[in-house]
């Protein structure tokens, strides 16, 4: 029994080694893994350092980077000497060159080229110019300036061929502007080729379908032309178009567009294309009567002043000669201002004796919202409803009129807040009882000589609808997008009306691109010939 258990503790023994001895190797092994990883750290740690380092001298060196624009401005700097050297070697390589110094010219120009390069090199690196780089540039400068006044080219000759030159400049750019806004205005006036195209189809139709005049004599006696209970509207223009817009904006913004009438006013040459197009296509229902001015026969230059005027010869060689006078503004040569048409607005209870209210709209405007409540605003026993334009203090009369006439100064008060056609109501009746036309007529006639005011009819609606003009709010009228590029987008949108003064005609390849959306989108672009004349 015994030896059996002898036998039987001997393996356990044994066992206990081995384990023993498989501990201490497995800590062996991790020993030497931890040795190997920490050696391989410190080895990273030792290559990663001079990448710091070197990163740490470029923050550095890029916090203490020179800024050569205020290094120039200190007074002490030698980047400020060498930049007030090259301004005035510049100067004399003009003068030399006047003079056909011509080596002394290319001496002067070589040194500038090495200062301008110098301060290049400084700029770039973000460091100052050092003494040993300024101070042979400079010296050779200095010598060569020295050089051109011992040849008498001295500060005073300097300053005389420098004023000379500056005057020169100054003249090629009055030359330039003058040339610029010449051409503008010629751009604004002439007729484009795609309105062209379409004035020349409808004026065919006009004479190829009796059918179109057939329907214009009828409509001429329809009761609706002078019917009390319905919304009137007057346009008086030349361009087919942009009546059409004006028409098209109002119908389609309107609640009730059926009880709209338009009473369109053209002159000869485009009555046929008015009446062909808009007896054409419809507007909602809305009748349109068109006529021509040409058979306004009492419309003449015995009963109107401003008829003689536009038929002076003096008259019409403004508008249609050359430029001799390079003050005058352009824009108050434009040809508009001859046609009668622009001067039907002071007319209008003779045009339609039988209306009492109506609305004015220029061809340049698009109407946004619905117009009818116009028709209802109280304008207080004025005659005129208008938006001011005064919020701006050059929109005032002492602006439009000349105050120094005493015929003026004694009736008109300077500051006077002046307002904007193109879209007004008028009360006919208070018109016709106020005689408005008779005190335009009389302005007309105290203006023969242009001694009151320029050109145009707004100075003249000032003085005759003074103290007969009723405010309106600012959102019935937005002006300017014909020449303000920054107008408010809200103002826009809130606006019933929006006015296209200005020569950027939305018709026009110079308008502003930023609104031209907003005319465009009242184009039919189905229409035929609007397709053939590539209009939109």
């Amino acid at each position: 029994m015994r030896r059996r258990v002898a036998e039987f503790r001997r393996p356990i023994r044994r066992r206990l080694s081995y384990g023993i001895c498989f501990l201490l190797g497995a800590f062996s092994v991790v020993g030497l893994v931890l040795f190997f990883v920490q050696h391989n750290y410190h080895q990273d740690r030792v290559h990663q350092h001079p990448l710091l380092e070197r990163n740490t001298n470029v923050e550095h060196f890029s916090k203490n980077r020179v800024n050569l624009t205020e290094e120039i401005l200190t007074a002490t700097s030698l980047s400020r000497q060498l930049s007030e050297e090259m301004v005035l070697a510049k100067a004399y390589v003009v003068i030399a060159k006047q003079h056909n110094n011509f080596h002394l010219a290319w001496e002067l120009s070589s040194k500038i080229r090495s200062s301008q390069l110098l301060l290049s090199k400084a700029a770039m690196n973000g460091k100052p110019v050092t003494k040993e780089e300024a101070e042979p540039i400079i010296k050779s400068l200095s010598s060569l300036i020295f050089k051109a006044q011992d040849i008498h080219y001295d500060i005073a000759t300097t300053i005389v061929t420098m004023k000379l030159h500056i005057q020169a400049l100054e003249e090629r750019a009055t030359s330039a502007t003058v040339q610029s806004n010449v051409f503008a205005q010629i751009s604004a006036e002439a007729l484009p080729k795609s309105l062209h195209c379409l004035h020349l189809k409808l004026t065919g139709d006009w004479l190829k379908k009796p059918s179109l005049q057939k329907l214009a004599d009828e409509a001429r006696n329809s009761l609706r032309l002078t019917d009390q209970h319905l919304y009137h509207f007057c346009i008086f223009s030349d361009n087919v178009l942009a009546t059409s817009v004006v028409v098209n904006s109002t119908v389609l913004n309107a609640e009730y567009p059926m009880q709209f009438v338009f009473h369109i006013v053209t002159d000869g040459v485009n009555y046929g294309t008015m009446q062909a197009w808009f007896l054409s296509n419809d507007f909602k229902g809305a009748t349109i009567e068109v006529q021509n001015v040409e058979e306004f026969h009492w419309l003449n230059e015995s009963y109107s002043p401003v008829v003689k005027q536009l038929l002076n010869s003096e008259s019409r060689a403004f508008y249609f000669g050359a430029y001799p006078d390079v003050n005058a503004e352009p824009k108050l040569r434009n040809s508009k201002f001859l046609s009668l048409l622009n001067h039907l607005r002071f007319y209008i209870p003779e045009i339609y004796p039988q209306l009492e209210k109506i609305v004015f709209l220029d061809d340049d405007v698009v109407v946004q919202k619905d117009l009818t409540p116009l028709f209802s605003l109280e304008l207080n026993g004025n005659v005129i409803g208008a938006v001011e334009t005064c919020l701006e203090a050059f929109h005032r009369y002492y602006k439009y009129l000349n105050f120094s006439s005493s015929i003026i100064s004694s009736k008109f008060d300077p500051q006077a807040c002046a307002w904007a056609l193109g879209m007004n109501v008028f009360d006919l009746v208070k018109w016709k009882k106020e005689n408005v036309t008779a005190i335009y007529h009389y302005w007309q006639e105290q203006n023969a000589n242009g001694s009151l005011w320029k050109l145009g009819t707004l100075p003249a609606a000032l003085l005759s609808f003074y103290g007969l003009a009723e405010p309106l709010d600012r959102r019935w009228h937005v002006l300017g997008l014909g020449y303000d590029l920054n107008i408010d987008n809200r103002l826009i949108e809130s606006a019933a009306v929006i006015h296209f003064n200005g020569n950027m005609k939305p018709w026009l390849r110079l308008s502003i691109s930023r609104y031209r959306p907003l005319w465009h989108k009242y184009i039919n672009q189905s229409h035929t010939y609007l397709q053939e004349c590539a209009i939109g």
